[in-house]
C-alpha cells in the first residue's frame, strides 16, 4: 500500500501493515481537487491501474505514457520550456472513491521527474512527482491494482 501525505509531501510505501520506505515528493502547486482542468492533486482511495515503463533507461522522456527516445538533459529541457517532464516511470492511478472517480481520466500519475525539481513542495500539475532513482525503486515493489491513499 502506497500513502501519500499532502501536507508533508511525503510518499510512505507500506507491505503487511509495516513501513518499507519513505520519500519525499511533489503533489500540485494548485493545492487538491478532483476537478477536470484544475491541475490539482485528488485526494482519497485509488489503485495503481497501470505501471508503465518496465526496463527504461534513467530520464527516459514519456509524453502520453509513451517513451519518446530521448533522455532527459539540460539542452532537452532549454530546447522543450514548456514541456510537463514526466520522466522515467508512470504509476498511473484509477480513482476508487465517488469524488475521484475521474483520475485515470485526468491522467494522474506518480512518476519520475528532472534532478532540478524540488521535492517537498507543491509543483506539479496534479501528479506526484518523485526523484528518478526513487522512482525505479517505488515501481520495482508495487503491483497494479494495489491500493494508494492521498490524504
Amino acid at each position: 500500500m502506497i500513502k501519500i501525505n499532502i501536507k508533508s509531501q511525503t510518499l510512505e510505501h507500506y507491505q503487511k501493515g509495516m513501513l518499507t520506505k519513505q520519500y519525499s515528493i511533489s503533489s500540485a502547486k494548485n493545492g487538491t481537487g478532483e476537478v477536470e482542468g484544475s491541475f490539482c492533486t485528488p485526494t482519497g482511495q485509488f489503485k495503481i491501474a497501470e505501471k508503465i515503463g518496465k526496463d527504461l533507461a534513467l530520464g527516459s522522456v514519456l509524453v502520453g505514457r509513451k517513451p519518446t527516445g530521448e533522455i532527459y538533459s539540460a539542452q532537452l529541457s532549454k530546447e522543450h520550456p514548456n514541456r510537463d517532464w514526466i520522466l522515467t516511470r508512470i504509476l498511473w492511478l484509477d480513482g476508487m472513491d465517488a469524488h475521484n472517480k475521474n483520475t485515470k481520466n485526468r491522467y494522474i500519475y506518480i512518476h519520475g521527474s528532472p534532478d532540478k525539481t524540488n521535492l517537498g513542495v507543491p509543483g506539479s500539475k496534479g501528479c506526484i512527482r518523485m526523484k528518478n532513482q526513487e522512482m525505479i525503486e517505488l515501481f520495482d515493489i508495487v503491483q497494479t491494482g494495489e491500493d494508494v491513499a492521498i490524504i
